[in-house]
């Protein structure tokens, strides 16, 4: 009996240190594998209630049960869960009211991060409307592509971007699109002001025989990504699929007592999804910002007692890049959750600003996979467990793959390349095929070449990313071909590639050729000119940079490239 007793307690002592030995994150797995079946568990109860469940009765919810609970506070104005769902009712029966919308059409949202951008996006859902978020960046023929590929009859926009609509007013009248402007008059022909309505209207709640069409297979919203070729792709995500998206901050260990800091754009899957929809579920406070500002981010955190921060790319770096302050570590932020930090950058991040739980995660708006980093291993993406196996990461073209490993097979082609080591802890490698990403934003090079040879002077572009030192991603840049006759105007491509295209898909560098380099089969070769890259001291060809104090690309030097290397200049 002793003997038995002597070798149970034995047991007890031994067994936990050779978990640790052999089995070091097992107990993390199994709380993880527990918080999966408990979503699990709440979704499937959603999915059987009836009426239908979605979104947006899990906002009405919060209401009814906290009315007077913040739910965004913006500069210096705060609202409730109330508050916006009164101004989003009358949002909608301003909408309802005019002739010129149609419930349950698909609307085209064109604003920067504001209020009442939240407020839009649930009014529409109130009516039924799927909803496609618009880059508030884009321009001309990027801007009339998204509209079109939704088939949105419906455009509402910000009243800073009224430019950017006139712009393309002739071609949205020719196809019949009603636009609305968020101001109080407009004296645009074709454009009629929206604010004025709504602030009229009543805030009283819309039926819900409006929404009544609508099942899990109904796009929700449509959120734009850069595809392996062409102009920007309109990624669909149903009600099903945003009804999941509820619980990314409740499965991290946000609640209804933490204050999110959203400064990431409302159009962008991380700002939309985790920003606005998160907080739905679980009850937390949006503190929304307009836009990211490295300088200002710490500062916001201890003014409105943030405790969970949300990054993309670089941010973080970004921060660590920041003037040191002897109270960077004073303030209340416990967890940052996003993607696309090096491990590195991961390092100096905590050892600066202090004890932060860094929970990165790998998704895709289109994809049909995910993974988090529940462990915390600096540098990894997520990890496969005994219940989550990860095979044929194939990287062609398509996004779709069939017949992979056997006949009839289905695979979605991510086009990220991803490694996984031999404790099973999973890290991204890089973007492949004709894409490269910059600032947290993909990039589809044909799309940037396509609007390079709109310009009068250039015949040919062929564009790809390059690596700078102390980056996440690639920078763009171009090797062009001027056409004959033609004189390579570093002005006019300036103001050509700012009208175009947005920031971070401007090439930072072009290259001039003669022709551009081919295959025998008339495909681009870039292997090559990524390597040379966009060092003077190793190419011939003339070589710019874009210069945003002249307003112009200027020639390349070997002193800029060596300020740019060392991190003197910050691109």
């Amino acid at each position: 009996m002793m003997f038995v007793l002597s070798v149970f307690l034995a047991s007890l002592v031994i067994i936990p240190f050779a978990l640790k030995t052999f089995s070091p994150y097992l107990w993390m797995d199994i709380l993880y594998i527990a918080d999966l079946v408990r979503i699990m568990v709440k979704f499937v109860s959603r999915r059987r209630r009836r009426p239908l469940f979605f979104v947006l009765d899990r906002f009405l919810e919060q209401t009814a049960a906290h009315p007077d609970k913040r739910f965004i506070v913006f500069e210096n104005e705060s609202y409730s869960f109330m508050d916006a769902d009164r101004r989003s009712n009358k949002i909608a029966n301003a909408l309802q009211a005019s002739s010129k919308y149609e419930p349950g059409c698909t609307v085209a949202l064109f604003m920067g991060n504001e209020p009442a951008y939240m407020f839009t996006w649930l009014a529409l859902a109130k009516l039924g409307s799927p909803v496609a978020l618009l880059n508030h960046n884009i321009r001309s023929k990027s801007l009339l592509h998204c509209f079109s590929c939704c088939n949105a009859q419906v455009l509402i926009a910000a009243a800073e971007l009224k430019g950017a609509v006139e712009e393309v007013l002739p071609s949205l009248r020719e196809q019949g699109v009603s636009i609305f402007l968020m101001a109080k008059e407009c004296d645009t022909p074709g454009i009629d002001s929206l604010t004025d309505q709504v602030e009229k209207a009543s805030d009283s709640p819309l039926p819900h025989s409006l929404r009544s069409h609508i099942t899990f297979k109904t796009p929700a919203v449509y959120i734009y990504t850069s595809g392996t070729t062409g102009l920007p792709k309109a990624a669909v995500v149903n009600h099903n699929r945003l009804l999941i998206a509820l619980a990314v901050l409740s499965s991290n260990g946000v609640t209804s007592d933490d204050n999110l800091y959203l400064n990431l754009p409302l159009y962008h899957t991380a700002g939309f999804i985790v920003g606005f929809i998160g907080p739905i579920e679980t009850g937390s406070t949006i503190i929304l910002r307009r836009k990211f500002s490295a300088s200002q981010f710490w500062d916001d955190c201890r003014k409105y007692n943030v405790t969970v921060v949300q990054y993309i790319g670089e941010v973080l770096r970004y921060l660590c890049s920041t003037p040191k302050r002897d109270n960077d570590k004073d303030h209340k932020v416990r967890l940052a959750f996003g993607n696309g930090v090096r491990a590195e950058i991961w390092r100096e991040f905590l050892h600066r600003f202090g004890n932060i739980e860094v929970r990165e995660f790998y998704a895709s708006t289109e994809g049909n996979v995910g993974f988090v980093n529940y462990v915390g291993k600096i540098g990894a993406v997520g990890r496969v467990n005994f219940i989550h196996r990860v095979r044929a990461f194939h990287i062609i073209d398509k996004e779709r793959l069939r017949n992979v490993l056997k006949k009839g097979d289905l695979y979605f082609n991510s086009g990220d390349l991803l490694r996984i080591d031999k404790d099973n802890f999973i890290y991204f490698q890089d973007r492949v095929g004709d894409t490269f990403r910059w600032k947290g934003e993909n990039v589809a090079t044909t799309e940037v070449a396509d609007i390079l040879t709109l310009a009068d002077c250039i015949k040919e572009a062929n564009v790809y990313g390059v690596q700078i030192p102390g980056h996440e991603g690639r920078v763009g840049m171009a090797a062009v071909a001027v056409k004959e006759g033609a004189q390579f105007d570093p002005s006019k491509i300036f103001s050509h590639v700012v009208s175009y295209l947005p920031s971070y898909a401007r090439p930072r560098f072009i290259r001039l050729q003669n022709a551009v380099e081919v295959t025998g089969t008339f495909k681009q070769l870039k292997v090559q000119l990524v390597k040379e890259g966009f060092d003077p001291g190793c190419i011939q060809d003339p070589l710019y940079i874009l210069d945003d104090q002249v307003k112009s690309y200027t020639p390349m030097t070997a002193q800029i490239y060596n300020s740019i290397v060392t991190g003197g200049m910050k691109l």
